[in-house]
Formats: C-alpha cells, sequence, structure tokens
C-alpha cells in the first residue's frame, strides 16, 4: 500500500495543486492529511474543498483548521496569524467552516501501520523543535512509524536501541528513509503550503508499507500566484514575501 502524505497546506492552492500533479505521476493508493488545511492563504474554500472531493482516507485537523472554524480563539496566534485567520473565518463558508470544525483530533491510528498527528502524539498542538521534544514524541508514539506536521519543517527522527539520530541530513531529496523493525520513527513530510525550513519548494510525503519505507518529497510551484492571491485579498503581505524564502 502507498499513502500520499499531505500536511500544513494553509489555503496555498497553487502548492496543493502541484503537490496532487506530482504525486500523481509518483502513484499512491490512499491519501492521509495531517491538518491545518487553512490559514495564512489567499484560498481557504477552495483547499477545503479540493481535499472534501480527495476523500482523505484519515484526515486530522490542525490549530489553524480550529480556530479557522471557529471551535478555538485566536489567543495564542501572534498578530499577523491572528489577522490571517480571522479574515480565513469570515471568508470559510458555513458548510466548510462546520466541516472543519468536525475534523477529529490526532493521535490516529492508521490501517494499524502507522499513527499520525498533527503536533505531536502526547499533545495535538505541541510543537518539535528539537531533540528532546521528538525523543519525547517517540517514547509517546505507539506504532512504530508516527507522521506529524505543525513545524513546517521536513524532518525524521528514530529510536533503536536507546540510540537517537536524525533521519533526513543532507538536502538530497526526493529522500528514501528505510523503516528497520527494530526502529521508532518520527517523521514529517514537510509543508505543503507554506515551508519554514529555507527550501520555498512544497513538501509531501509517500507511505510504502510494502517496501518498508518512506520517501519525502520537495516540488516546485507557482510561488507568485500564490503571492499575488494572498495581497489580492488583503492579506498581510509578508505573508506572501515569506513563501519565496521558505521561512
Amino acid at each position: 500500500m502507498r499513502y500520499l502524505v499531505i500536511s500544513d497546506i494553509h489555503a496555498n492552492l497553487e502548492a496543493y495543486d502541484a503537490v496532487i500533479d506530482t504525486a500523481g505521476t509518483l502513484g499512491w493508493d490512499r491519501v492521509i492529511v495531517l491538518g491545518d488545511l487553512v490559514g495564512y492563504g489567499g484560498d481557504p474554500n477552495a483547499v477545503v474543498e479540493r481535499i472534501r472531493d480527495l476523500a482523505p482516507h484519515a484526515l486530522i485537523r490542525g490549530n489553524h483548521d480550529k480556530v479557522g472554524s471557529g471551535i478555538e480563539t485566536a489567543d495564542g496566534f501572534n498578530a499577523v496569524a491572528r489577522n490571517a485567520i480571522r479574515w480565513t473565518f469570515d471568508t470559510l463558508t458555513d458548510e466548510n467552516r462546520a466541516w472543519l470544525a468536525a475534523l477529529p483530533a490526532g493521535p490516529v491510528d492508521v490501517d494499524g501501520a502507522f499513527e499520525i498527528c498533527h503536533g505531536t502524539p502526547f499533545d495535538e498542538d505541541a510543537y518539535v523543535f528539537d531533540d528532546l521534544d521528538a525523543l519525547r514524541a517517540l517514547h509517546a508514539a505507539r506504532r512504530p512509524l508516527c507522521l506529524f506536521g505543525h513545524t513546517h519543517v521536513q524532518v525524521g527522527y528514530s529510536l533503536a536501541h536507546n540510540q537517537f539520530a536524525v533521519e533526513t541530513n543532507g538536502e538530497n531529496r526526493p529522500l528514501d528513509i528505510a523503516l528497520r523493525s527494530d526502529t521508532k520513527y518520527l517523521i514529517n513530510p514537510g509543508s505543503v503550503g507554506q515551508p519554514r525550513d529555507g527550501d520555498p519548494r512544497a513538501g509531501f510525503g509517500i507511505v510504502d508499507t510494502d517496501r518498508g519505507a518512506v520517501s519525502i518529497h520537495r516540488i516546485p510551484y507557482p510561488i507568485a500566484r500564490a503571492q499575488a492571491r494572498i495581497v489580492e485579498e488583503g492579506l498581510p503581505e509578508i505573508l506572501a514575501e515569506r513563501l519565496a524564502v521558505g521561512r
């Protein structure tokens, strides 16, 4: 089974379409979405409707989905994020807002093969910023493979016999991570719509359970068009500018 894994689309329709087009050439059987469909970008309704049409095999909410749908406040957001998510709430249709509000929280088990979360297995809104965060998440994970999003950073960690390692050193993409039977893995496929690891290309992953591997990918997309949509909708220009630098 091949699972396409996408996360943190953030209403970036151009990046989403590019990922789906490229993934189609690679082949996948089921799609998994790790949350944050909306926030920051200029096309929240279009992205939600694309995802709904895609009918993911597993889909969980992110923090922007919760605030954008109105089930949580924006108190924890910075000023730019608050501005964007309030616009998102106002722009979403009632139907799309209700659909987002009904998304389940992670972690969620997927076919007994791996688990998914937005932030971490112990807290859907917690961030994995460093090795200690990653170790805590690895120990909390119920499956040997846990996929997460939230940080917008494409990275993988592993833990075997008390030996901790970062699996994604180097810049080669696509990158294959072979899954060993004696090891636990915590892998972030990267952000589709707003990367923050210095690479502005859209990120996604593919889990191949037959091969026992996860591959992480980066692809270009029409950033200028995504930037124009942000500006057209009157959102803070910094949200457009950061797309070009991946920060």
